[in-house]
């Protein structure tokens, strides 16, 4: 296949549907046999939550939250499609209506009104604010002391307040805040660590069934959009890997998946059922943990291995081998070439798809190390043998990992893959305590290079190794002062032409001192079963970016689809 561009990723194989029955997985119910105890049709659609066993924390903020849970039983105020251009207008969900202050330091939000708490009470701007407020007070989860406050003026009204200017910060308010009731979360006294295992919403759907293998959530019979949920439920199950999912989704046993699936096209052309989107803005990488101040150790920290093993890869052969031939360019800046092509230092040159093992050699060697006996470059005792990691059966990953080292091995780099489980895989980014680990980087609330830059690269979003940081933020431990200030006075302004400057120094740095190597920009790839549902994410209508596993994007799909006639 010819090495594609993004602007070919958009695509969507045309389906036709013919009902078949939908089989029980996890704990058996009579909903998924097509029938309730009145005889009434029920549609109940399954996904593939995850391939850990399930641990029953329904708690939107805590670390651990099960998948389902933020979007489709707690709510935030918008939504943002990060499919998007960023001045795009957000989908109102809790909140109708924003307006920021003059200088960025108050965010009045009108919440909508005539919505229930699932128990019967009221939904009403109290929550709101007590939401804000509870998470500013967690120390777990406002570690940088940055959360804003809130305050609700009425029934209706409530005003969101920063420190300082905080423009960019309004994504994460107004569409990654869950909003929780304040009636029963008033006496929690460690909303990181509270497992909330009987969640009462505001979502599309609420809880029915658990189980450590499966969970029900049902359609929630007075959510305050009319006409939605259009399916009864949704039955989440745990998989052991890519395959296993794979092989439940083409026997007609999940509807809704992302996974990552060899000759994906050649099965849904074999079965009308089955459809796919692939949206292609995932930026997969290797993560180094590259900071020796704040602990961490190995050949990765040195500036010169991290850019050997950069110009090492041959970006065309992981794409054909590992991501289907569906891999793109990527930027070494972090922001997506095409979307974000306004807001790249012009400057910076897209990763070179072809591998380079001379430059990397002479990055090597310039830089003091030279070949051993064994063909590994070494510099002293330092030999430059790393280890990298992904979860079991991720077998995009997986292969793109056993490519890379046949790759490197030619160039006198020895990487060394091993498969963890996905709780080891985090606990690992966590603590710190990897060398390199294979990941995607995540793109945040809204369709802006700000997220990513805040989440991956800010000293706020890190610990030192030992400790335990997000598994999801600064893994790599970066930390530079003037990338910290070039992101607060970015998000201290609404002025696009102010921000770039600021990302372009962000971006400089970045590919300086490379704490991530980027690989490419992977297949995204959502499968779906069309037989019970219709209406998913087509080319022609990126409602929602479709991947099964982001929130609170899934919770927008799930609610927008309907059953077949």
């Amino acid at each position: 296949m010819m090495h594609l561009k993004r602007r070919d990723l958009y695509k969507l194989t045309a389906i036709g549907a013919v009902p078949i029955a939908l089989a029980a997985c996890g704990q058996t119910s009579n909903l998924e046999t097509g029938s309730g105890a009145d005889g009434e049709k029920k549609t109940i659609l399954t996904t593939n939550a995850t391939e850990a066993t399930l641990t029953r924390n329904l708690n939107p903020h805590s670390p651990s939250v099960i998948p389902m849970v933020q979007g489709l039983i707690y709510e935030t105020l918008f939504y943002f499609n990060p499919l998007k251009a960023i001045d795009q207008e957000p989908v109102p969900q809790l909140g109708e209506s924003y307006e920021w202050n003059e200088d960025g330091t108050a965010l009045t939000v009108s919440v909508r009104q005539g919505v229930t708490w699932t128990d019967g009470e009221p939904f009403t701007a109290g929550d709101v604010a007590f939401t804000f407020n509870k998470v500013s007070e967690t120390e777990a989860l406002n570690d940088g002391g940055t959360a804003p406050t809130a305050e609700a003026t009425d029934d209706a009204t409530v005003v969101i307040t920063y420190a300082e200017s905080s423009y960019l910060e309004g994504p994460n308010a107004l569409a990654r805040t869950w909003i929780i009731p304040e009636h029963l979360f008033t006496d929690v006294e460690d909303l990181a660590t509270y497992a909330n295992e009987d969640p009462i919403g505001t979502g599309a759907f609420q809880l029915d069934d658990f189980t450590p293998e499966s969970y029900l959530l049902l359609a929630n019979p007075n959510y305050w959009e009319e006409g939605r949920p259009g399916i009864d439920g949704v039955r989440a199950i745990t998989t052991s890997g890519n395959q296993s999912a794979t092989d439940q989704w083409l026997a007609g046993d999940i509807d809704y998946m992302s996974s990552a699936i060899p000759n994906l096209e050649g099965h849904v052309e074999k079965n009308p059922d089955l459809a796919y989107t692939n949206t292609g803005i995932s930026q997969a990488a290797l993560f180094a943990a590259s900071n020796t101040e704040l602990g961490c150790e190995g050949p990765q920290t040195d500036v010169a291995v991290r850019k050997a093993l950069y110009y090492g890869m041959d970006r065309e052969q992981l794409s054909k081998l590992a991501f289907f031939d569906l891999g793109t360019d990527i930027s070494p800046s972090f922001a997506l070439p095409e979307r974000d092509a306004d807001f790249i230092d012009p400057s910076i040159d897209l990763a070179p798809w072809n591998a380079q093992p001379e430059e990397a050699k002479k990055v090597l060697e310039d830089a003091g190390y030279a070949p051993g006996s064994d063909g590994i470059y070494a510099k002293g005792d330092v030999r430059v043998s790393m280890t990298v990691s992904c979860p079991t059966g991720w077998s995009d990953f997986v292969t793109a990992l056993d490519t890379l080292a046949q790759q490197y091995k030619e160039i006198g780099i020895e990487l060394i893959p091993q498969q963890v489980s996905v709780n080891e895989w985090n606990d690992a980014k966590a603590k710190g305590t990897f060398q390199l680990v294979i990941d995607s980087v995540g793109q945040g609330p809204a369709p802006d290079p700000y997220y990513p830059y805040r989440n991956q690269f800010s000293t706020e979003s890190t610990v030192p190794v030992g400790e335990n940081g997000n598994p999801y933020q600064n893994i790599t431990r970066f930390s530079d002062p003037d990338v910290d200030a070039a992101l607060d006075a970015a998000a201290a302004t609404d002025d696009p032409e102010a921000k770039k400057e600021h990302y372009f120094l962000i971006q400089k740095r970045l590919v300086e001192v490379m704490p991530a190597i980027p690989l490419l920009i992977g297949s995204s790839l959502t499968e779906y079963n069309t037989s019970r549902a219709t209406g998913w994410p087509t080319e022609d209508d990126l409602y929602a970016y479709p991947m099964s596993w982001s929130a609170p994007d899934n919770s927008i799909v799930l609610k927008t689809v309907t059953p077949v006639e």
